[in-house]
């Protein structure tokens, strides 16, 4: 099978729902240019009309995305940084998620909020975060977070396709991560978990970024402590059953993200074990996220966000 950097399948499924639907269009700051990558290329094919540039002004892009969608186009709404999304709160959370709600569910509202996240760049408290939490907290919203390039097109695909509202991160870090990608059509559902690789001691539920320290720490302790490394792929909708199954066949649990901890993915995704699995625990949940504080920008940032050592260390202690 060909490889794709993670980049690249990003922009490849927008090029694909571009070229199949003439109502998806991108709108959002300097899409034209493709500052990560993800829309290079794609106003040449496409025109200005479909790719079309903002100011910067997220509460312009929130107003175009939610009025195009609700007009009947499929808007992809690019903030560059996940940071400034919630500038167009009210849009997002307040308006796109309560749409299909308020309207009786004869009304959709599909547009996708686009936008690269995460630390590892060291460029600081308003450019680092992965702030998952805020979406995976509003009813009516969908969140995709894809740890591959292979996830990443197929869950793109999808959310495009939804007929409301799906918050979509990729994340900085995995930019040039190459991985398996068909060049035949396919799509992933949005609310299915993948095991990325099974084991019998430990799970290991890992989110974006993660999953790729997850599965690296794995394969070191192989022959030590067998790791099972289960990927959500989206936090909303939730596979909780997925993370169930494993949970009940190793017994032991670390959740790894790079959210904050306090009232993060990884809290809720720990409570929902403790209510589905609770007996077949043989130790207490670890968690592993982001510390509650800004991320500190240059070399002082791998001090908040979670590093190779703390998920080997926690994976070590729940192995006992």
């Amino acid at each position: 099978m060909r490889q794709l950097a993670y980049v690249q399948a990003i922009q490849e499924a927008l090029a694909e729902e571009l070229e199949r639907d003439e109502k998806v269009f991108l709108v959002g700051e300097a899409v034209q240019a493709g500052v990560f990558g993800a829309t290079t290329g794609l106003t040449k094919k496409f025109g200005k009309e479909r790719i079309m540039d903002t100011p910067l002004a997220e509460t312009a892009i929130g107003g175009i995305g939610f009025g195009a969608a609700v007009a009947g186009y499929r808007p992809v709404a690019d903030f560059m940084f996940a940071d400034f999304m919630p500038i167009a709160f009210n849009e997002i959370t307040n308006n796109s998620a309560k749409w299909y709600f308020n309207h009786g569910g004869k009304v959709s509202c599909p547009v996708v909020w686009f936008a690269c996240c995460g630390a590892g760049a060291g460029v600081a408290s308003e450019h680092s975060q992965t702030p998952e939490g805020y979406y995976m907290h509003t009813p009516g919203l969908k969140l995709a977070v894809p740890s591959t390039p292979y996830d990443a097109k197929g869950l793109l695909k999808t959310a495009i396709r939804d007929n409301n509202p799906v918050v979509f991160f990729y994340h900085k870090r995995l930019l040039g991560l190459m991985g398996d990608v068909p060049e035949e059509e396919y799509t992933i559902p949005l609310g299915v978990a993948d095991v990325k690789k099974e084991g019998t001691d430990v799970t290991v539920i890992a989110i974006m970024h993660m999953v790729q320290h997850a599965l690296a720490i794995a394969a070191k302790m192989e022959g030590e402590i067998s790791v099972e490394v289960v990927d959500p792929r989206t936090l909303s909708p939730l596979d909780i059953d997925t993370i169930v199954k494993s949970v009940k066949k190793t017994g032991r649990v670390v959740i790894v993200d790079e959210d904050v901890k306090m009232c993060g993915p990884a809290a809720e995704i720990a409570t929902q074990i403790m209510e589905e699995a609770f007996d077949s625990l043989k130790v207490p949940i670890k968690r592993v996220a982001a510390k509650h504080m800004p991320i500190p920008g240059g070399p002082l940032e791998k001090y908040a966000i979670p590093q190779p050592e703390e998920i080997a260390a926690a994976i070590k202690a729940v192995a006992g």
